[in-house]
């Protein structure tokens, strides 16, 4: 299958790695990878901020850089959740609506493609340790993603997975809400830690990095002996 990758500009500039597992879990996967290099942000940062012209430049943008009939894989729930249940507002009764509503029905969160579009759940993966799973706000309710990213963990050899409480509970990152409200931020953030770091575990997994970097940030603020990883960084563990 022909897929194009999406690689959000946070994930681009400081967490490239990511990218790349990426690309080796869907080439495992028997896909053929494209990538863009001209692509820039989907525009969730303009519109969430309540600038929605700039966001509409930024997303027109977007809508140029990628086919609207291939398929589109992004390591972030937030992302491909913004893309795929808000460009038909912003681009409503304008000449690129049409466009607009043939993308969001292609793009998917990497373990939402993986598991529900291939039915790819095991890929050899090893990783002897404690771990919680993180449900970022994105997944659950933009993009419907829960049991998918634990059914690929439940495929890593040696890794326990053990469920935090309040699970499903922000972790008050938000984008523009960790600036604009930083103190309630901070304590979702330790909240968050302190359910993670009750069950014994050694990391924290998502699909998102933008919380994971949120939480991490806490966490080296605190100097607990806990880290945070993206789920594709788990899935080629060991190969």
């Amino acid at each position: 299958m022909k897929v194009q990758l999406f690689v959000p500009c946070f994930v681009d500039q400081l967490f490239p790695e990511t990218a790349f597992n990426m690309i080796k879990l869907l080439e495992k996967a028997n896909c053929k990878v494209s990538y863009n290099p001209a692509q820039t942000c989907c525009g969730q940062p303009a519109f969430n901020a309540g600038f929605w012209d700039d966001a509409r430049e930024v997303c027109t943008k977007f809508l140029k850089d990628f086919s609207s009939t291939d398929i589109i894989v992004a390591p972030s729930a937030s992302c491909a959740g913004f893309v795929r249940n808000y460009f038909t507002k912003l681009f409503d009764n304008s000449s690129l609506h049409h466009e607009a509503i043939a993308i969001s029905k292609n793009i998917y969160e990497l373990s939402d493609f993986l598991v529900n579009r291939l039915g790819y759940t095991d890929f050899g993966a090893s990783m002897e340790a404690k771990a919680t799973y993180h449900d970022s706000c994105a997944a659950l309710r933009e993009c419907k993603t829960k049991n998918e990213p634990r059914l690929l963990l439940s495929h890593v050899k040696g890794l326990e997975l053990k469920e935090m409480d309040d699970v499903e509970t922000c972790c008050g990152f938000g984008g523009t809400f960790a600036v604009k409200f930083n103190s309630i931020s901070v304590a979702m953030g330790e909240q968050k830690v302190d359910h993670a770091l009750a069950t014994g575990a050694e990391y924290i997994i998502s699909t998102d990095l933008s919380c994971l970097m949120h939480l991490q940030g806490y966490i080296n603020n605190k100097g607990y002996n806990l880290k945070t990883m993206h789920l594709a960084d788990v899935l080629v563990k060991e190969w």
